[in-house]
């Protein structure tokens, strides 16, 4: 918590953390309210990105149902919803061949008419223009390093805004202290793995009566395409190759805008093999006959990867703490089997400022939102994400092929009886990290060279990111033992960072006889995806928040 340093400090009714949709629905939401209600309710957001949607990187299909509800007349503003789904495929994935699934097999919720393609950060950028329009307060290249608590234990603010530390965390010439954000309530909209929302989870014992929490990782690139190959509205999705059977995990593939194809695989990270590279992996698969002419004459844009919350109903936390709550990603509630979140994340931002609204209207300040967990017990999100409970836990149990296929009997049968499943509620057992299989169990695998033209390297990957870190900052990655990596990571399980990590932040190096093997983080690579805080088999990696600003810079993702 935040101690011994003398900030300034700004008052204001709520203070939102993350300006992604979670977030800036929930400001918008709280506006409209004041608005309605002839009051005014101070607001503000705070994005640690260089500007509002530098961070955000999706697919994505958007199902617009919480737009719908939040801002009617979207279309007539201009929100960036580009490409109204046309076409949608769904194919099983051999080494050089494809079944394609027929699109009447898969429950209704799984097929994508009515929903819109488009760049998610581009949304975030229009949602952010229409809450400054009504007040809000939005301040990008801030990030929250830590929490400000009453002495009773009350979440009371913020701090953000610390610029000028160097390598050793010491201040340098150009330190500033940062702020301290006062709110009535706080909203931690931080996104998948959020540092606070870590801690507060740790603090209050958040998920202590829910299951473990469950991630996948998303690595995504951005195409631009020649005519001949461009199919505006064409979603397409694929399981099984080149991932085994009991390695969860597929792809999506969306052509949409400015002749652009969104391009991504997702690997589950409760995998084994602790040899396996979900890079690699995505590099490989683009190279697949029912790939590859998608992108036929195209040149790659963009890059980027982040976590993805795949727990699901059973592992949401406890939504309210003193002072709080959580939204979003940093509740975890993306839908896997739809592969689709955003909606989810609007639609609690929204029930958020209701819950708060009113307990401020009522005079009330620094309690627990308890109302918000139940909006949310009784909303179309919950709904939603009972239907699909067991879709992810039947995978991990049976592998893709079989697990897949039950899972959507499941889910039409769950479907058909308003909730009611077979299997009850499965459970997940235990977390990712813990998942890992032991080096000497598994053969290393190697991957082909990459041609420059379907498959890159990290390093040029990282690239297109535009990643940018202060080098003259205390690295925001941090090992709780130094001595992990090489002593225990490195014989039982290969060292695996070097591999899960998508932009070659992990190295193990060795002299040039080959021996003396040293850990090297390369943090000014980083892109934000927090993989290496969720699968680290020791657990040995804390992802904080560098300094505001620093990060990904995506364009269009």
């Amino acid at each position: 918590m935040s101690e011994g340093v003398e900030r300034e400090s700004m008052e204001y009714d709520v203070v939102i953390v993350g300006a992604g949709p979670s977030g800036l629905a929930a400001s918008i939401r709280l506006k409209q309210l004041a608005e309605a209600a002839g009051t005014e309710i101070s607001v503000a957001v705070l994005e640690k990105g260089s500007e509002v949607g530098a961070h955000i990187l999706s697919g994505a299909v958007i199902d617009p149902i919480a737009l719908n509800e939040l801002i009617p007349n979207w279309k007539e503003l201009g929100a960036p919803l580009e490409t109204a789904v046309t076409e949608d495929k769904f194919y099983l994935l051999g080494p050089q061949g494809a079944a394609k699934l027929p699109m009447f097999l898969l429950p209704g919720m799984m097929h994508n008419h009515g929903n819109y393609i488009a760049s998610l950060g581009n949304v975030c950028r229009w949602l952010a223009q229409q809450a400054e329009a009504l007040g809000v307060e939005i301040y990008p290249g801030m990030s929250v390093s830590d929490l400000v608590m009453t002495p009773e234990g009350v979440v009371k603010g913020v701090v953000a805004g610390v610029f000028g530390l160097d390598k050793d965390g010491e201040p340098g010439a150009d330190y500033q202290p940062g702020m301290e954000l006062h709110g009535k309530y706080v909203f931690i909209g931080e996104g998948v793995r959020g540092s606070l929302a870590k801690v507060l989870k740790s603090k209050f014992g958040l998920g202590d009566k829910s299951d473990p929490e469950k991630f996948g990782i998303g690595i995504k690139e951005l195409w631009q395409v020649p005519d001949a190959v461009f199919k505006p509205g064409l979603v397409q999705h694929t399981t099984g190759w080149p991932l085994d059977d009991k390695t969860g995990g597929g792809s999506f593939l969306y052509h949409f805008g400015d002749n652009y194809v969104s391009v991504g695989f997702v690997v589950h990270l409760n995998y084994k093999n602790p040899w396996l590279s979900p890079f690699d992996e995505f590099q490989r698969f683009k190279h697949h006959p029912e790939v590859a002419p998608h992108l036929q004459g195209g040149k790659r844009i963009a890059y980027g990867a982040r976590a993805i919350s795949e727990g699901g109903l059973q592992s949401i936390p406890r939504l309210y703490f003193p002072g709080g709550v959580l939204l979003g990603d940093s509740a975890g509630l993306v839908n896997v089997p739809r592969i689709k979140g955003s909606h989810n994340a609007m639609k609690s931002g929204m029930l958020a400022a209701e819950s708060a609204f009113a307990a401020i209207q009522a005079g009330r300040s620094g309690d627990e939102l308890k109302e918000y967990e139940y909006a949310f017990n009784t909303s179309w999100i919950r709904k939603e994400l009972k239907l699909v409970r067991n879709a992810k836990p039947l995978i991990s149990r049976l592998g893709t092929f079989l697990g897949g296929a039950v899972g959507m009997f499941d889910m039409w049968v769950t479907k058909l009886t308003g909730g009611f499943s077979v299997f009850g509620t499965l459970h997940h057992e235990k977390s990712d990290a813990a998942s890992t299989g032991l080096a000497k169990d598994y053969k290393p695998l190697v991957y082909p060279k990459p041609d420059g033209v379907l498959s890159f390297d990290k390093l040029s990957s990282v690239f297109l990111s535009n990643t940018n870190h202060d080098e003259n900052q205390p690295a925001h990655l941090k090992l709780k033992d130094l001595t992990i990596p090489i002593s225990v990571n490195l014989p039982k399980y290969g060292e695996p960072a070097r591999l899960y990590c998508p932009a070659g932040v992990y190295e193990v190096l060795y002299d040039e006889a080959g021996q003396n093997p040293r850990f090297q983080v390369n943090f000014q690579n980083c892109v934000h995806c927090k993989t290496c805080d969720i699968k680290d088999p020791s657990q040995n990696i804390n992802w904080t928040t560098p300094q505001g600003g620093d990060g990904p810079n995506y364009p269009n993702m």
